[in-house]
């Protein structure tokens, strides 16, 4: 055999190897990332007898949806996905559009404290929540309108005019229209750097055109950056739908879905009264589980048809990690 047919023999030898290791790994993190899901599944179906079947793995051998009624009576999925979506839609809307519009003024307009001002937002993004949850609590609890309140003491008898916000969705509202809603420092960073990668000429161009700051925004640059709109709608859709430390703070009578889930372990023993104990022990994993999918149901969904649209973003964006 010749020194060129051996090479090639090496060649395509590699080729096969590093092929099979390539499919090895994907059918690995394939098996990681599904397992959880596809586990979920299998036990939201299940009858509580087949838990007691060893040779029952995977494909239960009665389905049933008796698990998610028992978890439909607990929760109350109807109002609880009604509520959720109540605060999701309108703090979407609003949040994409003031990202959006506070990321072009950092990244075109030169103004005093520019610097600043960005520094304070990328100091949101690595702030837990946590540390002003408390101040947000008051503030939405004897909301003033903004201060405005607080000049009418005169004509209020020397108390601040304010209002109850709590157990409403209006935080969520007034958070994403000032712009610290869910994430929304980061959406802004994002934001910010896509438009700086635009062209200054669109810009000069709509300015000779007569076109002032805000409507070159509306009527230039908002129509270029569909990549970045994708990306920050479908990542606060699930941040909103997911949240669960903002709504157990500002609800405390009804509560969103993502809150309800995590309370349906001490709303299982209303189930007691009509079930027996032993019952109830082979139950409890199963409703929990039927809970939690109809949680992830929605999003997977979104995620099987956007999901095009959502990697093409990303790689435009250059977003990575």
């Amino acid at each position: 055999m010749s020194e060129l047919s051996q090479k090639k023999a090496a060649e395509k030898t590699l080729k096969i190897i590093t092929g099979i290791l390539r499919t090895l790994f994907l059918l690995g993190m394939t098996y990681v990332l599904l397992y959880p899901v596809l586990f979920l599944l299998s036990n939201a179906f299940r009858d509580p007898v087949d838990r007691l079947d060893p040779t029952v793995i995977w494909i239960p051998k009665t389905l049933t949806f008796q698990n998610f009624i028992l978890a439909d009576q607990l929760i109350g999925f109807k109002n609880s996905i009604i509520m959720t979506l109540k605060i999701l839609i309108p703090s979407v809307i609003i949040q994409i559009f003031v990202c959006l519009m506070v990321a072009y003024g950092f990244a075109r307009f030169k103004f005093k404290g520019r610097d600043a001002l960005f520094a304070l937002l990328v100091f949101t993004i690595v702030v837990p929540t946590s540390t002003i949850i408390i101040p947000l609590y008051v503030k939405f609890h004897f909301f003033d309108f903004f201060g405005i309140g607080q000049l009418l003491r005169p004509f209020n008898h020397g108390k601040a005019v304010s209002i109850n916000l709590l157990n409403t969705s209006w935080p969520f509202y007034l958070m994403s229209l000032t712009g610290v809603g869910l994430r929304s420092g980061l959406y802004i960073y994002m934001a910010r750097q896509f438009f700086k990668g635009m062209p200054v000429e669109l810009e000069e161009a709509a300015f000779v055109d007569g076109c002032g700051p805000f409507k070159t925004f509306l009527k230039i640059m908002l129509p270029n950056v569909g990549s970045i709109v994708i990306v920050i709608t479908l990542f606060s859709i699930v941040w909103h739908w997911n949240d669960y430390y903002l709504s157990v703070m500002f609800f405390t009578d009804e509560y969103p879905l993502s809150v309800n889930v995590t309370l349906l372990q001490d709303r299982l023993q209303l189930l007691s009264t009509n079930m027996s104990a032993a019952d109830m022990a082979l139950s409890e994993n199963s409703i929990l589980e039927a809970s939690c999918f109809v949680v992830i149901l929605p999003l997977l969904i979104l995620y099987i048809f956007c999901q095009k649209y959502f990697t093409e973003s990303i790689t435009r964006t250059g977003l990575v990690g």
